[in-house]
């Protein structure tokens, strides 16, 4: 299947999403990834009980991988383990510090033994400070303790609720972008290199025109909501058929008067109320009233052709069972092919980057827990099939 990191071997000893999914991508460009489990498996595999098919986010972030389980707490296990690091080019893990160094598994520790590996440590609340070896979901570290569901919530609203993996998927991101830099540098320096990321501090980078302005201003974060925002015309207005549209007028007074001719209000020009971006802010509410108003007379696909006719920036607002169908997402590859075992191929999300000189296709579904262990301990190890079967028959593998 091709892809930039073609040749680059991965070694993830990862659970659930955040390790995982920076691995997951490495596969996808086409980097031979080396999924570690325990005897138990990741216990990412666990949520197929809460759908009739599979197990969609788990394919998401772990198809193209092989599998190898191994009860690496064990010494025999260990020592199998240090041995397919030795052959790597990358480790990524997203288990606690603390866990990882008793295991033998840290970083000082294994770039000893391959200087040139290099090794993506995918955590929590990162790998200093005293809750290094806090427990953390995205959920916490990212929506929770870095400000992102408090920047979304006035005091009128309940906090929202995330939504699976959005906080891992853009770290495990951040975190393959931070390989790839690192391997770059290997080809000057010889050397690999520990790399970071971590979901408090991907959160705060999220949100870090917040951030950047408490810092400069000494300001506290005033969160708004689409009743009464800063700019009216970068807002969400829900049309008569229920559907919404996001109006992109930022600049607002270089929009201000497409959007006068695209409702039809030559009024509004005259209005005090409205007359410039400061003003509009200012009366923020009743020009949000107003525009509601509007919105409601006429069906989204009505609003998208006059909007388009006046040349006034919109988005749609969709769900996400309506983005995968998109056109433009389907235009820009949103959605690759994944072949499953009986030929057939089955549709996924793509991961959201692109090479056009070394396009990337997913090699495969992912693994079933364990499925390439004696072939990874044969081809990659070496090992005979009396080693294997008495691995085995000790419990160092299933």
């Amino acid at each position: 299947m091709g892809g930039p990191m073609e040749g680059v071997r991965v070694v993830e000893v990862g659970f659930w999403v955040a390790g995982p999914s920076c691995s997951g991508i490495l596969a996808d460009w086409g980097a031979d990834v080396i999924k570690v489990e325990p005897i138990a498996g990741d216990p990412f595999r666990s949520l197929d009980w809460f759908f009739e098919d599979g197990n969609p986010p788990f394919e998401l972030d772990n198809r193209g991988k092989r599998s190898i389980a191994l009860d690496y707490r064990s010494e025999a296990g260990a020592r199998l383990l240090a041995e397919l690091v030795d052959r790597a080019d990358v480790f990524v893990s997203n288990l606690r510090p603390g866990g990882l160094a008793r295991a033998g598994l840290d970083p000082d520790t294994l770039r000893a033994r391959n200087p040139r590996l290099v090794y993506a440590s995918v955590t929590g609340y990162g790998l200093d400070g005293p809750d290094r070896d806090r427990p953390a979901y995205d959920i916490g570290a990212f929506w929770s303790r870095a400000g992102v569901a408090a920047a979304l919530t006035t005091e009128e609203m309940p906090l929202p609720y995330q939504r699976g993996g959005m906080g891992d998927h853009m770290t495990g991101m951040s975190a393959a972008g931070a390989v790839a830099a690192a391997l770059f540098a290997r080809e000057r320096t010889g050397q690999g290199q520990l790399v970071r990321a971590s979901l408090l501090r991907l959160g705060l980078y999220m949100v870090g025109w917040d951030a950047n302005i408490n810092l400069r201003s000494g300001l506290p974060t005033v969160p708004t909501s689409i009743d009464s925002p800063a700019n009216p015309l970068i807002n969400a207005y829900t049309c008569a058929d229920g559907r919404a549209i996001w109006l992109l007028c930022l600049e607002g007074d270089r929009h201000w008067p497409d959007v006068v001719r695209a409702f039809e209000r030559p009024d509004w020009l005259e209005d005090p109320r409205y007359t410039d971006i400061v003003s509009r802010k200012d009366h923020a509410a009743a020009l949000v009233e107003e525009l509601r108003e509007i919105f409601a007379t006429r069906p989204r696909a009505e609003w998208e052709e006059v909007l388009d006719r006046h040349e006034v920036w919109w988005a749609p607002v969709q769900h996400t069972h309506e983005a995968v169908d998109d056109v433009q997402v389907r235009a820009n590859r949103g959605v690759v092919e994944v072949p499953i075992g009986d030929g057939s191929m089955a549709s996924m999300v793509a991961t959201p980057v692109d090479f056009e000189g070394t396009p990337w296709g997913v090699r495969s579904m992912p693994p079933e827990l364990g499925q390439h262990t004696e072939l990874i301990l044969a081809e990659e190890l070496g090992l005979g099939w009396d080693e294997i079967d008495a691995l085995r028959e000790s419990g160092v593998i299933p």
